[in-house]
């Protein structure tokens, strides 16, 4: 497909989203993404385009790759009808539907195929003016006593959207395999390279992607387009930042659009977030959707919010989460139908028109978490809203598969979530800040999670220590978390729970411990009981061989807090970790941790003043100028 064919069609039409198939290396189980195949149909797919149905078969598109999301166009952008156009061969029926926010499906208009031998073109207008609220439009395939071939098809506008230069940018740490995989797809879809003029690629591990067996493979296919940067371990933030940096620096992008290195990408989705921005009444974040890596047909996060009065990001409202299309499909989902409105989009894959990012500065210096919703939450004070569009979207993993709640990273979601209240939320955080914090440290110690607890508040500390240290500390908090966590057990991986001895008590009593207090007078009985429990000397042979062996799904502080060791496996399967009850250690960090939280609790009206006043600062190119040409 040449620059023509993605662009501008001989008709003066502009393709906004093209019917696409799976390909010949994805599973079966992303099938119905694109497909679905009713009564029993089985379709042949012979490319990525082309489609042939069977004798007396039914096939839709209503889909979540191939449906047009209506009700996201009529809101956000400028077109008021779409056109589907599609090239067929042989008999049957074309039948175009629509469906309503509440799910609610109306046929709109069809026509039968007569053509034997030759193609012919089928095209609908539909107008966008009933989808305010939501709702899709599709069509579907239908056939009698001969087969129907589907050649390629596209939901077009007439509204003229001139082309753009598009920059993709993305950071990598020892994802080599994941990092060049994705550059493969870049390289080997020819609609891609017909928009795309540079990928940046930041590559800051120890094991470089250029050392890679197939990444000569990669570079050929991308060309001049592909530069890739080697520089320290700056975290995604660091990473990302050049890549916004490069783009607007030294190049004439008009759309720079980041990506994870950790995805397997489906590339048509850079080309919609494209169109889309292309065609939006005013500049806008353009977020793609995240299905789940490991289970390929499950939609795991349709949009995202930033609470806040909690300064804690969750699904947006109406947002269905963890959606598998394998078990329910679009059509028969109502909840899909409605549209949902998000504040910010994780940087799996998000497009920044360049006016934005002009306007907007570069990511703070946070290293990891928090950077994406920050961004947006800043930009959205400017009069840029972010759109998360159905439609679009990568495989990436869930967090809910990762050990992002009692690892390192805890430090800078803290840290970074404490810099984000104090630049964005409107009301004043210390009470909430202060229950929440002390309510969690108190869980954390109970069950054992020392070294948690440890860098969360060093996490208040370098907050409160002000904006002009978070430079200094891009490339050096990382090694002094680690530092600090591994004067803990708890924080020192092993293999399995077999290289110590069996537990020494039996699976009953640990299955009764398991069965959680239900009402506010059990819970503060029990945590009375689990305090006291702590403050007392552990039992001597706890220290050599664990009581129970804990799942991570029932590392809770109920169990815990009533133990003196455990072994408690990490949730993304990566061993396990030692707990051993010290009261000693419990009690210098309560101490700490209340002393942390008094001064974060009398310290933040002027922390907020002095973070906000030191942002222009923190995002400028000026400010990155110099880590990066340093």
């Amino acid at each position: 497909m040449t620059e023509q064919d993605v662009a501008r069609r001989s008709d003066d039409q502009v393709v906004l989203q093209r019917v696409i198939l799976p390909r010949d290396t994805d599973p079966v189980d992303v099938r119905p993404l694109y497909l679905d195949e009713l009564e029993t149909a089985h379709s042949h797919v012979s490319s990525r385009t082309a489609v042939t149905v069977p004798v007396s078969a039914r096939v839709s598109f209503a889909a979540f790759f191939n449906a047009f999301p209506a009700g996201y166009w009529k809101r956000w952008t400028k077109v008021t009808e779409v056109i589907l156009r599609v090239n067929l061969r042989g008999g049957g029926r074309i039948d175009v539907y629509r469906s309503k926010p509440n799910g609610d499906q109306a046929h709109l208009a069809g026509q039968a195929v007569r053509s034997g031998a030759e193609w012919t073109t089928a095209e609908f207008r539909v107008s966008l003016a009933p989808f305010e609220d939501g709702g899709w439009v599709w069509f579907d395939l239908f056939t009698d006593d001969s087969t129907l071939e589907l050649a390629d098809a596209v939901w077009a506008t007439e509204l003229d959207l001139p082309p753009v230069k598009l920059s993709i940018g993305t950071t990598t740490f020892n994802r080599v395999d994941d990092c060049v995989a994705s550059l493969l797809a870049l390289g080997e879809d020819p609609a891609i390279l017909d928009v795309v003029t540079k990928v940046y690629v930041a590559d800051q591990g120890t094991q470089k992607i250029s050392g890679h067996p197939r990444f000569a493979e990669a570079a050929q296919l991308l060309g001049a387009r592909l530069e890739v940067i080697e520089q320290g371990n700056l975290g995604g933030s660091g990473g990302f930042s050049r890549a916004f940096y490069e783009s607007i620096e030294h190049s004439d992008v008009d759309q720079i659009l980041l990506m994870d290195d950790d995805i397997a990408l489906e590339p048509d989705s850079i080309l919609r977030a494209s169109a889309f921005a292309r065609a939006a009444t005013s500049p806008m974040i353009v977020g793609s959707q995240m299905l789940n890596l490991q289970e390929k047909a499950q939609l795991h996060s349709m949009g995202e919010v930033v609470d806040l009065h909690s300064c804690y990001w969750r699904p947006a409202p109406g947002a269905v989460t963890k959606h598998d299309f394998g078990e329910e499909s679009l059509r028969e989902t109502p909840e899909l139908h409605r549209r949902i409105d998000s504040s910010y989009n994780g940087w799996w894959m998000c497009l920044f028109p360049r006016e934005i990012v002009e306007a907007n500065g570069l990511p703070l210096p946070l290293f990891i978490k928090w950077d994406d919703a920050e961004y947006s939450l800043r930009a959205l004070a400017k009069g840029y809203p972010t759109v998360t569009l159905p439609g679009s979207a990568v495989w990436h993993m869930p967090w809910t598969d990762k050990n992002d709640l009692s690892d390192w990273t805890v430090y800078f979601h803290l840290r970074n979530r404490l810099v984000v209240a104090a630049l964005h939320s409107p009301h004043d955080q210390r009470a909430v800040l202060v229950k929440q914090g002390m309510r969690n440290t108190l869980r954390r110690l109970l069950s054992m999670e020392y070294s948690t607890v440890a860098i969360e508040i060093k996490a208040i500390e370098d907050f409160l220590a002000g904006p002009d240290r978070l430079f200094d500390l891009l490339p050096t908090a990382l090694p002094e978390v680690q530092r600090i966590r591994k004067q803990y057990p708890d924080a020192q991986t092993l293999a399995s729970a077999s290289q110590f001895p069996p537990p020494s008590l039996d699976a009953v009593h640990a299955e009764r411990m398991l069965r959680p207090p239900v009402n506010p007078a059990k819970i503060a009985a029990q945590a009375s009981k689990a305090l006291l429990h702590n403050l007392r000397p552990p039992a001597p042979e706890a220290a050599d061989r664990p009581q129970v062996n804990v799942p991570a799904s029932s590392a809770l502080w109920f169990l815990l807090g009533n133990l003196d060791s455990a072994t408690v496996s990490n949730p993304d399967g990566s061993g396990v970790a030692f707990r051993r009850r010290d009261p000693k250690v419990f009690r210098e960090l309560s101490k700490q941790a209340a002393a942390a939280y008094r001064r974060l609790a009398t310290e933040w009206p002027a922390a907020r003043e002095t973070w906000r006043a030191a942002m222009p600062e923190l995002t400028s190119t000026e400010s990155w100028r110099k880590v990066f040409e340093n």
